[in-house]
């Protein structure tokens, strides 16, 4: 046993190298690639070997029968061990485990089952697994017996042939419950029932059944962009597939458009100078180590379009103003190939324009009257340009408006007659008809009457509101005088003033004017406040009282 193990340990050192070291210096880093046939995983792997055992367990001692002193069990080197896994994933595995070991002392018998655990790397297999079962173990002088057995532990195989590999070791702790009571009596607690914790070494072949057939190398190509404008470059890439990533993979690549550069699995193409198209890049990979199945080539298509100019379009915000004002000129700028664009170049044929970005002022002070036309220019990133016009139309300003109407004071009326001192002379009954004649030229403006009163005749008269009949005696006489005015009374309104003097203002209001003196006149309530007539009809005489009876 201490041999195989030397064995084990001297070798394992060189054959990791053999695995791992590449075979030749790779000047290039290989391409992605996808693991060959050879290092699929198989249906199932059948193991068959040699087998190590160290019990760890006691029992009664065979030197010296029937004294049921414990003696240990020494490790039994005769072995033989063998195992069946079923790989459901790459990783994952269903496995039933067999071993036993015999010498003079005893014989240990184990199958167990259970899951397996693999990490599968470049030719080299790490596996752990967890396996219960059944035990059988026998001894001289006691009869067989059988018992829980489990086993814990892991190992590693290197491949030789993807049908082949060597399981270089595996350690397990092996766990076995073992019953003497048939052969020591129950006095012996120690020996009576054990639980026996070994450790077990396995070596020897395992042989990969099935698997996936050799899959075919393959190559694929892209072009990242896939549409570029004349002189934009152009990145190509290969991605292999199933090829064996222990070899160096050499690379070549060709264009029918355009001038390519390839390193390994990347190219560039420069489209400087071509013409407007679609085109195809070429990339072959080839395993010079390998005789068979070792080329793949593939291809991806790309387009180069033309330069396009810039398109530009223009707006005038008012299209007509007056001489002197200003007008907003908006332009929308935009590139068909996407590149950035820019407005400028700003023109006017009249005034003067100032413009920023996308946008211009045109001020039209100094300019003649008629079509002023503006330009501007849009200019790409690459210095192409287009241009384009809009028009303003610049008009002479409209003649002011006429004033506003105003009220006018036509006359005044002034009352001296003590007596009756609310009465329309004839001096001013001739200053009422030129009103009248005013108002009838002008149908639609009315009349504002402010009866003003002196505020001694007030004060010795009987009529307190003498401004006030002052007012309402003109517009009688306006609207149904002796001189048949016959001016509508709707159209005359009455107010008393606050001048203090003995007089009638007569005012006239043109239609959209206001009286100017509203604020500082009152209206007269002409329910209360009536015309007073020039000769008043005589009083009735009153009825003789009845005589006494």
């Amino acid at each position: 046993m201490a041999l195989v193990l030397a064995l084990v340990l001297i070798a394992l050192p060189s054959l990791m190298n053999a695995q791992t070291a590449p075979a030749a210096p790779a000047p290039a880093a290989p391409a992605p690639t996808v693991k060959m046939s050879s290092d699929d995983v198989p249906k199932a792997e059948f193991f068959i070997g040699y087998q190590w055992l160290n019990p760890g367990g006691n029992i009664p001692n065979p030197n010296f029968p029937g004294t049921f002193t414990p003696f240990s069990l020494p490790s039994i080197a005769p072995g033989f061990g063998t195992n069946l896994a079923y790989n459901f994933t790459r990783n994952i595995a269903l496995e039933g485990n067999y071993g036993g070991d015999w010498n003079k002392y005893a014989a240990i018998n184990m199958a167990t089952f259970g899951p397996k655990l693999t990490w599968r790397g470049d030719g080299v297999n790490f596996y752990v697994h967890t396996l219960a079962g059944l035990g059988r173990f026998s001894t001289r002088g006691i009869a067989p017996t059988n018992g829980v057995g489990a086993v814990l532990g892991g190992g590693m195989d290197l491949k030789i042939w993807p049908w082949l590999s060597w399981r270089v070791f595996e350690a397990d702790y092996q766990l076995e419950r073992v019953n003497l009571s048939s052969g020591v009596p129950i006095q012996y607690q120690d020996l009576l029932r054990q639980t026996f914790n070994g450790v077990r070494l396995q070596t020897g072949l395992v042989i990969n059944i099935g698997g996936a057939p050799e899959l075919p190398v393959s190559a694929a190509c892209s072009v990242q962009p896939s549409e570029v404008m004349v002189g934009e470059p152009i990145h190509a890439t290969i991605v292999t597939s199933n090829f064996n990533p222990k070899h160096t993979i050499t690379y070549t690549w060709a264009s029918n458009g355009g001038k390519i550069e390839g390193k390994d699995t990347g190219a560039s193409i420069d489209t400087a100078g071509m013409s407007a198209g679609s085109f195809t890049v070429t990339a072959t990979a080839t395993d010079a180590k390998a005789h068979k199945n070792n080329t793949a080539s593939c291809s991806a298509n790309f387009t180069v379009k033309p330069l396009n100019p810039p398109q530009i379009s223009c707006s005038a915000s008012p299209t007509s103003v007056q001489t002197g004002g200003t007008a907003t000129i908006s332009c929308s700028c935009t590139s068909p190939d996407n590149v950035p664009v820019t407005v400028g170049g700003w023109t006017a044929s009249g005034g003067s324009i100032s413009g920023s970005g996308n946008s211009a002022t045109l001020s039209t002070t100094g300019a003649s009257p008629g079509n002023i036309s503006i330009g501007a220019t849009c200019t790409d990133s690459r210095g192409l340009t287009a241009s384009t016009s809009s028009s303003v139309m610049v008009e002479n300003p409209p003649p002011p408006p006429p004033p506003a109407p105003q009220a006018t004071k036509v006359n005044e009326c002034e009352y001296p007659n003590v007596k009756k001192p609310w009465r329309v002379d004839n001096t001013c009954k001739a200053e009422l008809d030129d009103v009248a004649l005013k108002l009838q030229q002008d149908p639609d403006a009315k009349l504002v009457v402010v009866g003003n009163a002196d505020a001694k005749e007030v004060a010795k008269s009987k009529h307190k509101n003498l401004a006030g009949e002052r007012a309402v005696d003109v517009k009688a006489y306006l609207s149904g005088g002796e001189a048949k005015q016959n001016i509508d009374a709707s159209r005359i309104e009455t107010r008393t003033g606050n001048a203090g003097t003995m007089t009638s203002e007569q005012w006239i209001v043109p239609a959209g004017a206001t009286f100017p003196e509203a604020d500082s006149t009152t209206l007269v309530d002409e329910m209360k406040v009536k015309p007073i007539p020039d000769h008043p009809k005589p009083a009735a005489p009153k009825k003789a009282a009845k005589k006494a009876q």
